[in-house]
C-alpha cells in the first residue's frame, strides 16, 4: 500500500534542519517497522513536501504511524510542519 503525506514546513524553519530531522525518522523510526517496504522524501516547487512510504499492508501503515506518533523524533518532525497542512492519502497497489 502506497502512503503519501503531504504538507509544508513551519515558517522560519531551516530546511537542513528539518532534512536532518526527517532523515533520522527514517533511519530510526521507519527502518524497524514491521512491513516497512520504501521511503522516499520531495520537495514541490511552491513549497510543499512529500513523504511517500510503501508498506506490505494497511495495518503495518498504521502500526508504523502509531509508533512514528509515539516517538520523540515524530514529535520533533511535527514541531517543523505547518500546523494544519498535514494531508495523508493512502491507496492500494494494484500491479
Amino acid at each position: 500500500m502506497f502512503e503519501i503525506t503531504t504538507f509544508r514546513l513551519a515558517p522560519e524553519v531551516d530546511e537542513a534542519a528539518f532534512r536532518a530531522v526527517d532523515e533520522r525518522v527514517q533511519v530510526d523510526v521507519a527502518y524497524h517497522q514491521r512491513g516497512f517496504l520504501r521511503r522516499s522524501l520531495g520537495r514541490h516547487r511552491d513549497g510543499r513536501w512529500l513523504v511517500l512510504t510503501l508498506w506490505a499492508t494497511p495495518d503495518d501503515a498504521d502500526a508504523g504511524r502509531a509508533a512514528l506518533d509515539a516517538s520523540p523524533l515524530g514529535a520533533r518532525l511535527l514541531e517543523l510542519i505547518e500546523p494544519g497542512s498535514i494531508v495523508v492519502d493512502r491507496f492500494d497497489g494494484v500491479d
